[in-house]
């Protein structure tokens, strides 16, 4: 098991990554759909615009270091519509700025995720409770970042599913779903499901693996 100021081991990134591919694949059709039902309904095809994306860059230049993988997730998402892949694109890129080495330490990435959450609120707007994103990261951010010491990587993914379940029975204050009032009130926000998805992705690239992260917890 790494030491907090350990690296997170020399194939994170692409483990990371390559978890993604896999997941958003397959979870794409099911996110668009909640989407639909609180939303504008493009949630899922914008993931799998901004993956297709991905996968053109890392086929063209295969990355060398977590930087180089995290930077073409966030082309990928940079050069997506919608509101949400403006915010994912920024937010991947604070991650891939992370890392002093080719690979970060979990502090590190601990640091990226804050700086990712920080950005996403900046432009966003958004607040824990506003049923966005922010409900699943900000709770895995305040797990890594607590004192005295940083929680774990399965940790925060736990609190960040936690924190997507939770938008279930929240109103909308902030995006699309927003605008359709009680509607939106019983559906889980997709964007903080995909948010959940990413850190519980995370936590299986740091114990070496890159399958697809279990979903059977989405309603």
């Amino acid at each position: 098991m790494n030491t907090p100021t350990e690296g997170l081991g020399p194939q994170f990134g692409q483990l990371w990554v390559d978890g993604m591919l896999a997941t958003f694949a397959a979870q794409a059709d099911r996110l668009g759909e909640l989407d639909r039902m609180a939303g504008d309904g493009d949630f899922g095809q914008n993931l799998t615009s901004a993956f297709k994306r991905v996968r053109k860059e890392l086929d063209a230049k295969p990355p060398v270091t977590y930087g180089d993988w995290l930077t073409a997730v966030s082309r990928g998402f940079l050069g997506t519509g919608g509101t949400s892949g403006p915010l994912f694109g920024m937010f991947f890129r604070e991650l891939a700025r992370c890392a002093e080495g080719d690979e970060p330490t979990l502090p590190e990435l601990a640091q990226g995720l804050a700086a990712g959450l920080a950005t996403i609120q900046r432009y966003g707007k958004a607040e824990v409770g506003h049923k966005t994103m922010v409900d699943a990261l900000a709770p895995a951010v305040g797990v890594l970042t607590a004192e005295p010491a940083p929680g774990g990587l399965r940790d925060a993914a736990q609190a960040a599913i936690e924190g997507a379940q939770s938008t279930a029975a929240i109103l909308a204050k902030r995006g699309r779903a927003s605008y359709v009032g009680e509607v939106s009130r019983g559906v889980h926000d997709p964007g903080a499901v995909a948010m959940a998805l990413i850190i519980v992705l995370a936590a299986n690239a740091r114990e070496g693996s890159s399958l697809p992260a279990d979903s059977d917890w989405v309603g």
